[in-house]
């Protein structure tokens, strides 16, 4: 096990090292014998520390998410969106992306990027670089993982024996299929099913080696028009199998619309399929596209979709988020609402970001980008009112007893906030001053009754001063 940890480390940090080096030279790997820059670099890995908010990822932009459940693990699989490269030929103000990453966690609150699955440099048969490298595709089968992904109007697969990698890029796409998004559904009896989009959605059966057709490709002809389907994702529960898409309604003037995620439901993979119900609207923030994927991991349904909101002039940039999902008796799905707060359960002693809350008060709160000409450096919640309050749901204080709270926080006036759980009559475990100043500033207070077991926590103002936060945390 040690050893097999070790290369891990070594593998991925060297990605890093050949990333900062240059990353034209990203695929040669003699520069892995760089171990003990490997290990001044491991930190790096970890995306996110004690997050388990909306987005999920916040050090690069990330699409199209395919969730699987690996080895006891969810492992993420998006499209990449990057600036428009200068001297590149890319379309300008339009999605640009050249490579794939590989994500992991255990809980849904920590991420761990591998590193590159591959680029559009390193497709042997592409004979063009387009930046179109767009929904990707995960699965496992007999002993092999298989990454599929869509560039240059063709289904391309890389394989490794691990779900993290390294992976190698086949000499050859897929044989008998064209399209993009592709999505690969294993059925109970081993048989695998490749689902593409292009002018609406295909299903064909793949051979045993899951790199040809078996099947020409059917179109399937009975999802809702007009308009625009993608994106396609399949999975099967309880004998049905569940076809889910994005859908551009157009309305009756002709105006094609910005995409919601539908689903239809049939007993045979290649239909007929029935329209089932939405699962999310058009999303709120003007994000024209969402592409998505739904798993089942440690008893609960998850959605995985994206949205604009690190980007939020420019919706060709986008990022993965994490909501629950929930079915009704009667197998129909139950429509999600996109949250902040997003999935997962937060460390008390984790920086708690609670801009990415779960309720606050009618008036009086507000969250905007610590730093606008970064977004991936966050948001702040600021409390400007009489009373103003914000709630963060479930967090984690373990067996209880600790000792003190670190905010941080600014006030140009001086303010206070407190600190309870469990509503706003709940048990009063701090009251927070902040000092009157321009800048920045941690501020420590010591705390009582702190219970044991995960709570909501209730940070409400106290005066009429007004005070900016950006994160909390227990000792």
């Amino acid at each position: 096990m040690r050893k097999q940890v070790s290369f891990h480390l070594r593998r991925k940090n060297c990605a890093v090292y050949r990333q900062i080096r240059n990353s034209s030279k990203y695929y040669r790997m003699k520069e892995c014998k760089f171990d003990l820059l490997a290990l001044a670099l491991g930190s790096l890995f970890l995306v996110n520390n004690v997050l388990a908010t909306n987005p999920v990822i916040m050090d690069q932009f990330t699409a199209d998410p395919t969730a699987r459940v690996f080895e006891g693990q969810v492992y993420l699989y998006p499209s990449h969106d990057i600036p428009v490269p200068a001297g590149s030929g890319a379309r300008s103000n339009w999605f640009c992306m050249e490579d794939y990453h590989a994500f992991s966690s255990s809980n849904l609150v920590d991420w761990t990027d591998h590193g590159v699955i591959c680029n559009q440099t390193n497709v042997p048969w592409l004979t063009r670089r387009n930046f179109d490298m767009w929904a990707p595709d995960c699965v496992f089968k007999d002993g092999t993982y298989y990454f599929y992904f869509p560039v240059g109007g063709r289904i391309g697969v890389a394989t490794s024996e691990k779900p993290y990698g390294p992976w190698k890029v086949l000499e050859q796409p897929v044989m008998g299929v064209r399209g993009i998004d592709p999505c690969v559904l294993i059925d109970d009896d081993g048989s695998a099913y490749l689902f593409t989009a292009a002018g609406g959605i295909s299903v064909s059966k793949l051979k045993a080696n899951m790199i040809e057709t078996e099947t020409r490709p059917q179109r399937i002809a009975n999802l809702p028009r007009p308009g625009l389907i993608e994106g396609p994702f399949a999975f099967k529960r309880n004998g049905f199998y569940y076809l889910t898409y994005p859908h551009a309604v157009t309305d009756a003037t002709g105006h094609q619309g910005a995409e919601r995620l539908e689903y239809s439901i049939s007993t045979n993979v290649f239909g007929p399929y029935t329209w089932t119900g939405v699962i999310t609207d058009t999303n709120a923030s003007g994000c024209w596209t969402e592409h998505h994927s739904i798993i089942q991991y440690q008893g609960q349904w998850y959605l995985f979709y994206h949205d604009d909101q690190l980007s939020p002039s420019f919706d060709k940039n986008r990022s993965v988020r994490i909501d629950d999902l929930h079915f009704n008796d009667d197998g129909t799905i139950q429509k999600v609402i996109p949250t902040l707060r997003g999935v997962g359960i937060v460390d008390a002693k984790g920086k708690i970001q609670i801009d990415r809350y779960s309720d606050i008060s009618e008036e009086g709160v507000t969250v905007s980008f610590l730093n606008p000409t970064n977004t991936f450096e966050g948001w702040k919640i600021s409390l400007n009112g009489t009373k103003a309050w914000v709630r963060f749901d479930k967090v984690d204080f373990g067996q209880g007893g600790l000792k003190s709270v670190s905010a941080r926080a600014v006030s140009a006036t001086g303010g206070m906030v407190q600190i309870r759980v469990d509503g706003a009559n709940g048990p009063l475990l701090a009251a927070v001053k902040v000092t009157k100043g321009p800048n920045w500033t941690v501020v420590k207070s010591k705390v009582s009754k702190v219970p044991a077991g995960i709570h909501d926590l209730i940070v409400t103002q106290v005066g009429s001063k007004p005070v900016d936060l950006d994160w909390i945390s227990f000792q």
